[in-house]
């Protein structure tokens, strides 16, 4: 499929040129970075200890009972999720720091707990914050013949029961990713010219190939060979560690777009969407939870879902207060905000979504 295009806003009155002057003005007026503060220091310290402590206290051997081999794999699923949702998101957004390297170093975390920064930046940066709910471009709603995520794709008998099933097999997704899908979309995104370079390409390879080793080792071989604890229990929380990570972060992330209300807009024969980019974002994207504190502080600010998508360029840190800014300036122009009061009735709301693409 042809990439889409956005038609450029135009005019004094733009909804998106008005609304950075009025976050930039909010960011000067608090003296504020756009980058991570103190309070995101120590929250991606503590992030990194809850999955790598628990990972050497396992490869110490000084922990061999089935129920503490279980514990620690399940602590580190939930460092696996703050690193992927608080510190590597915002690195590879370019958000964390004004140092690129730094940017860089923490971005490879998302290595460090088994998938690949490199192929995440292309599917999530390039093709889902740019085409995001569009049929074709955006990969994050397009999982073939599984679901249907969108009403332009086709529907199978099974789709009918893709609410009920969508627990189990968002579960796998991290594991999917681990152990297949970053390999066959480098392969992929090299036929569809988003890795030009053949150098790139090889070099691509060759840390895919060396961090996937280094994390099928650590996390799963040497626990496996060195402990004396039964095969069935480390391969039992190993499983468990993913699936509970993989159940997150598929909810956290498609109850933000496959919802009630969002739209799903196709581009015309000449490959030209209707709307400009910002206002697309604002028509294919929900928040949820806004009052939970401690909710939007575990998943990364992920909850205020819209701010993100229109200025990912800025630290999660700042999104509950840009929120109200966005929502205003969205409400002055006519444009759609939509949010849900809480997490759970996201969640309801996206399996409803989910009944009702899989019935018409």
């Amino acid at each position: 499929m042809q990439k889409p295009k956005f038609p450029r806003e135009s005019g004094q009155l733009s909804f998106y040129r008005t609304l950075r002057r009025r976050i930039n003005e909010y960011m000067q007026s608090e003296g504020a970075s756009r980058y991570a503060n103190s309070n995101m220091v120590v929250k991606t310290v503590l992030m990194f200890l809850l999955y790598l402590v628990p990972l050497g206290m396992l490869l110490s051997g000084a922990f061999t009972a089935g129920w503490q081999v279980f514990l620690l794999y399940v602590v580190m699923g939930l460092g696996m999720a703050g690193i992927g949702l608080n510190v590597m998101h915002d690195a590879n957004h370019g958000a964390f720091s004004r140092s690129k390297w730094l940017n860089n170093a923490l971005g490879a975390s998302m290595n460090l707990i088994g998938s690949s920064a490199f192929v995440w930046k292309l599917q999530h940066n390039v093709l889902h914050h740019t085409y995001t709910n569009v049929e074709g471009a955006d990969e994050d709603i397009s999982i073939p013949v599984l679901f249907r995520f969108s009403p332009h794709q086709p529907r199978y008998w099974f789709h009918r029961f893709q609410h009920w099933y969508a627990w189990f097999f968002y579960g796998l997704m991290t594991l999917y990713r681990t152990f297949f899908s970053d390999y066959s979309k480098l392969v992929a995104y090299r036929k569809q010219g988003l890795i030009p370079d053949a150098r790139v390409y090889r070099r691509e390879w060759i840390k895919l190939v060396a961090w996937k080793a280094g994390y099928y080792l650590a996390t799963l071989v040497l626990p496996l060979v060195l402990l004396p604890t039964p095969a069935w229990v480390v391969l039992l929380s190993f499983f468990v560690m993913h699936f509970m990570t993989g159940l997150a972060l598929s909810f956290i992330f498609q109850a933000a777009h496959v919802m009630p209300g969002c739209a799903f807009p196709l581009p015309d024969e000449q490959g030209r969407m209707d709307q400009s980019w910002a206002v697309h974002e604002l028509a294919t994207t929900t928040n949820f939870a806004p009052r939970s504190r401690i909710f939007s502080w575990l998943i990364g600010g992920l909850n205020f879902q819209i701010e993100h998508h229109l200025f990912s360029n800025i630290c999660h840190v700042h999104y509950r207060k840009l929120s109200p800014i966005v929502a205003a300036t969205a409400r002055e122009f006519g444009l759609p905000y939509y949010t849900q009061p809480t997490f759970a009735h996201a969640i309801v709301a996206h399996l409803r979504m989910l009944r009702q693409l899989g019935r018409g």
